[in-house]
Formats: structure tokens, sequence, C-alpha cells
């Protein structure tokens, strides 16, 4: 035990280490216990650190208040294009997918029941039919469901009013005013920060270069998949997509669960045939050319984790937090290498001279 507590104790008479544990409690706690009503303050917040670094570059031939303008409208001008233009196509080719879900289940099952005859020594009729019941118990209804929640039509537009009015008018406080709110959290703080400081400077520049990559990463898949499945006349072609863009959110996880939906479409569209093994085909090589070409390009400059702390990450704070937890698995991830990789530590030599010294004043007389 004299060990854990020297440590401990060596650990915590460092001032710079007490200012950082307190630090990364409130952030915890902010993180944890922070209410939903704040969400809009957390979303502003996320955005206007994104924005930084495009306001930042222009800060350099503009005043603060000009650039922050400008790259503000270029975000609200960006966000009303989508917001007229993907959304509604996203929103129309869901619903059409809800609507012919229970037609999907019905093919699925379908062809589930001629695995027996193909397959005997692998598969029981029993038991795909149980899978099968199963299906058709937890999806058989969801376009009822959906279509019997149109009350919650009303909340999504009363959020959507809050999002669109009060968020973007919290970036563009928070980005012409970064310096004085800076200056006020500073405030406080201890006088000496460098170990917070060399932290931060750590987790912002591999968060900078992880969601710069990843937006670049998301456009890219999202644009080539929709193109490649429109070639190959595939149904719902923007929403999958989308889907497969943002899959690569969630390394390894996401590529594994959007290949059931797109296959699922694929499928009831095509059958087992030629053009469903197109579809799968080209899917495998996008994914394969965004993994082992798209990727290594991008991120070049960014310290990858191992994928065993990927995976870790994700299915350690997604445990804690849910789908946010699985959203910012690697920038937390990137947040805690950073934190061990600054954490102050002794030298195997100074602490053998340590005990050395207290050795040797322990057997004087």
């Amino acid at each position: 035990m004299k060990p854990i507590t020297d440590w401990f104790q060596q650990q915590l008479s460092n001032p710079q280490v007490i200012s950082l544990l307190l630090v990364l409690l409130l952030f915890w706690a902010l993180v944890t216990f922070l209410p939903g009503t704040f969400m809009p303050v957390f979303a502003a917040v996320v955005i206007a650190y994104l924005l930084e670094g495009p306001t930042g570059a222009l800060e350099r031939v503009l005043p603060r208040w000009a650039a922050s303008m400008v790259i503000w409208t270029i975000f609200v001008t960006v966000a009303l294009a989508g917001l007229f233009t993907v959304l509604p196509l996203l929103t129309r080719q869901i619903t059409q997918l809800i609507t012919e879900i229970p037609a999907v289940i019905r093919a699925l099952q379908s062809w589930m029941m001629t695995l027996p005859e193909q397959y005997p020594n692998i598969f029981s009729a029993q038991q795909l039919q149980e899978f099968a019941d199963g299906l058709n118990i937890n999806f058989s209804r969801l376009s009822d469901e959906v279509l019997a929640r149109s009350y919650m039509v009303g909340t999504g537009i009363t959020l959507a009013m809050i999002y669109g009015v009060l968020v973007p008018l919290m970036v563009l406080f928070l980005l012409k005013d970064k310096t004085r709110i800076l200056r006020w959290m500073r405030g406080f703080l201890p006088r000496d920060i460098s170990l917070i400081q060399s932290v931060w400077n750590e987790v912002d520049q591999q968060i900078a270069n992880y969601v710069r990559g990843k937006a670049m990463e998301i456009a890219i898949v999202w644009a080539v998949t929709y193109v490649v499945f429109a070639i190959l006349g595939l149904n719902y072609a923007a929403l999958l997509g989308a889907i497969t863009g943002f899959s690569v959110l969630i390394p390894y996880v996401g590529a594994i669960l959007v290949t059931f939906p797109v296959a699922a479409v694929a499928y009831s569209q095509f059958g087992i045939g030629p053009e469903f093994a197109w579809v799968m085909a080209a899917y495998v090589v996008i994914q394969a050319l965004d993994g082992n070409v798209l990727v290594p390009v991008i991120f070049s400059e960014t310290n990858d984790l191992h994928p065993v702390a990927i995976i870790v990450a994700v299915m350690f704070f997604g445990t804690l937090y849910g789908f946010w937890g699985v959203f910012f698995a690697i920038p937390l991830a990137t947040l805690v290498a950073s934190i061990l990789k600054a954490w102050p530590r002794v030298r195997h030599d100074e602490a053998a001279e340590a005990a050395s010294d207290s050795g040797e004043e322990a057997a004087a007389p």
C-alpha cells in the first residue's frame, strides 16, 4: 500500500494536477447532470468551436467581429440550404421506407423460410419460423405506430424553432465575444495553468483535425454512395447514402450496422440476383476505399488512436451517455489520451534517487 499512497501524495501535492482534476470534474458534472433544457447551449458551444478554425483564419485580414459575421452568415446560409433541399428529400424517403417496412419484412421472411431446404445441416425450419415471427411482431405495425404518434409533430416544430433561432444567435455571440468569454473564465483558474494549457493544446489540435477530417469523410462517402446507388437504380439512394455517410462516425461498427438496411432494401427490390450482388459489391468497395484510402489521406496529420482503443471508447462512452456517448467517443478518447500524455511523471532514476536518500536518512543515527 505504501507505493500507492506515496504516488497519491506526490500527485496531489502538485497544484497543477489539482487544477486539472477540478476542471475535469466540472466538465464531467456538466456533461452528466446538465438538464435537457440546456442542450441548445451545448449545441451552440459545439458549433462555435467548429467554426472557430475558419473564423480565426479570416481574423488575420478582418477584425474579429467582421470575421465572425462572415463565417456565421456562411454557416446560416449552408444550414438553410440543407434545411430546404436535403432535409425534405430525406424526410420523404424515410416516410416511404417506413410504409414499406412490412413488405420488406415479408420478403425477408419468405427468403428465410427457403434456407432449411438449401442448407438443412445449418438451419432448421422451427428456428427460422420463430425468428420470422419475431420480426413480424416487432416491425409489422411500425408504420401505424409512427402515424399514431402524430402529436409529436408539434413538439418537433417547437424544438426546430428553438434550435433554429436560439442556437444561431448564441453561436454568433460565442464567436464574436470569444476573447471576453475566455478572459472571464480564466479568472476562475489559478495563476499557473501550464498543465491545463498543455492538455488543451493537444486536445484542441487533435479534435480540430478529427472534426474537419470527419466532416470531409462524411460528405465524400455520402455523395459517392448516393451517386453509385442511384446509378444502380436502388430505391432510397439519398437516404441510404446519408446513413452510410454518417456511419463513419462509429468506426467499424457503423459499417457493419448499415449493411443490414442496404441489403434489406436491395433484396426487397431486386431479390437474390445480379442486381443485388452489384449493390452489395458496390457497398463493400465503398467501405474498403473509405477505410484504406480516404481515411489515411484525410487523417494523415492526426495521431490515430489504436483500433482497440477506439472500440473500447465507443463501448464505454456509449454505455455511459447513450447515442451522444457514441457520437463523441473518439473526441473523448482523444481527451483521455492527451491527459495521459501530459500527465507529470517521475523518472525512474529520480524515483530511485529519492528512495536512496530516504533510506540513508532512516539509517543515520
